[in-house]
């Protein structure tokens, strides 16, 4: 009877001993969510992979806006006084003018002024008086002023704009391949305990019908009883651990603006290292100084710097005197050319220039710390981040050796634990043993699943260093 009951424990068991937990895991599943499925639906209907497009968005509505400081525009001032039927002046002054790069604005005017109490010096003739001209400022603002500043700004922006774009979506999938091989683990973790848990059944069954008939001591039941309840308590923290990684990767997935929650049938399944790199755009990455030059965080630093420089120039050229020029060539007849000659102008000069220039000196030092700081920031940037690609490079390397050791030591274990069955069915061994043996493979098992989880997830990390987006994905 004793033979006939471990012979039953060793068929029951065979199935299991005969493959891994990845086994387990492929045969277990009624509905498998890939990870490339699984990222695709990240990458289309994720919020924040929109959000990342409003960033870049932003960045054209700043310069469309710095680009209006050059449009040209129509002034017109009407003002008039009338008191007990007496007009005491009536003015018109319709003026177009047309902003130009370096400071430069053309103007054309037209003034129409009437009235009994008319400033002498407003007097034009009855018709009117027409007048083109040009006014500049010779020293302060000739070659960069508020204008040209924001329009240069706003171009460094766009850019600074598309990397942080390209950050956002590179962070969003990093933590969603996280997330995926996190669920990932738990899940195998559970099974794991899942089918060791239908094996301590089977062996407290089995070992309880041979007490039942004299051929196995009492106090086996006991040790058996004790096993299958260790492992039901760690396939319930595996269980509980598996809900809320699930949880944590419906974080991720939405159809349409609405989100979705994953059924508990849903299973993840153990996806190809080639398969991970396709996903995450890392096929043909191999020159790591080209990737670091192309980075989006050394990119939007590096637009940074642009706008601080073009401040810096902005400050630097407030430290110049102010000088405004005026010049108009006046005439009746706006319809010949000929009438507008230097015998007939309006001229207008304003000069300004502060003393100590201490306002302007402080402005010019401010900027200049904020651009050493930016500078500094990105050097550091540079170097983080050329570290991050070679640990990343170095833990993919040694963890795939790690799992060739974990894949052949899980390999003897079951061997092992198949001797030792062998070995307590001719009375050589105990059911201690047997359970001792088995715990070691158990142990052996979830270091594989977790050793294998994290090589997946040392591949996004390599992408998360590398700072990879579908955008800039082409140009490494």
């Amino acid at each position: 009877m004793k033979l006939y009951n471990i012979l039953v424990v060793l068929i029951l068991c065979s199935n299991f001993y005969a493959g891994t937990y990845a086994q387990t895991v492929n045969d277990a599943p009624e509905s498998v969510l890939s990870f490339e499925e699984y990222l695709g639906f990240v990458k289309k209907h994720h919020p924040l992979m929109k959000q990342a497009k409003l960033t870049l968005t932003a960045g054209e509505a700043t310069l469309l806006k710095a680009r209006g400081g050059f449009d040209p525009k129509i002034e017109v001032d009407y003002d008039r006084k009338k008191f007990k039927d007496t007009e005491y002046y009536d003015q018109l002054n319709a003026t177009f003018k047309i902003p130009t790069w370096y400071g430069i604005e053309l103007k054309a005017n037209f003034e129409e002024n009437t009235g009994e109490f008319l400033n002498p010096n407003l007097t034009v003739p009855q018709d009117g008086l027409y007048s083109a001209g040009i006014s500049f400022s010779a020293a302060q603002g000739l070659l960069i002023n508020e204008r040209m500043a924001d329009l240069k700004k706003a171009k460094f922006f766009i850019a600074q704009s598309k990397a942080d774009q390209d950050i956002l979506i590179n962070n969003v999938l990093y933590e969603a391949s996280k997330a995926y091989f996190t669920w990932l683990q738990y899940t195998n973790e559970r099974n794991i305990y899942s089918s060791f848990v239908e094996n301590a059944e089977t062996r407290l069954s089995a070992v309880t019908r041979s007490a039942e008939v004299g051929a196995t001591a009492s106090i086996d039941i006991t040790e058996a009883r004790i096993i299958l309840q260790n492992r039901r308590l760690h396939l319930e923290e595996a269980t509980l651990k598996q809900q809320k990684s699930a949880l944590a990767v419906s974080n991720f997935l939405w159809v349409e603006e609405t989100p979705v929650e994953l059924e508990s049938n849903v299973v993840p399944t153990i996806p190809s290292l080639e398969a991970v790199q396709l996903s995450l755009a890392l096929g043909g990455i191999t020159e790591v100084e080209q990737a670091i030059a192309s980075h989006p965080k050394l990119r939007s630093l590096d637009a940074k710097i642009g706008g601080l420089t073009i401040d810096r120039k902005l400050k630097r050229n407030k430290l110049l005197p102010k000088i405004d020029l005026q010049y108009n060539f006046l005439s009746t007849q706006y319809d010949v050319a000929s009438s507008f000659n230097t015998a007939n102008y309006k001229a207008f000069v304003n000069i300004s220039f502060p003393l100590f220039l201490r306002k302007e000196r402080g402005d010019v030092r401010l900027a200049n710390l904020k651009l050493q700081d930016v500078n500094f920031e990105r050097t550091s940037t540079s170097l983080v981040l050329r570290n991050k690609i070679t640990e990343a490079r170095t833990e993919i390397s040694s963890l795939s050796s790690q799992n060739e050791l974990v894949q052949a030591i899980v390999k003897d274990y079951i061997t092992l634990v198949t001797a030792e069955e062998r070995k307590f069915e001719l009375g050589e061994s105990s059911l201690f043993l047997i359970n001792s043996r088995e715990q070691k493979l158990i142990d052996a098992q979830l270091k594989e699943n977790q050793i294998t989880t994290k090589q997946l997830k040392s591949i996004a990390k390599l992408y998360n260093a590398l700072g990879i987006s579908e955008e800039n994905a082409t140009n490494l």
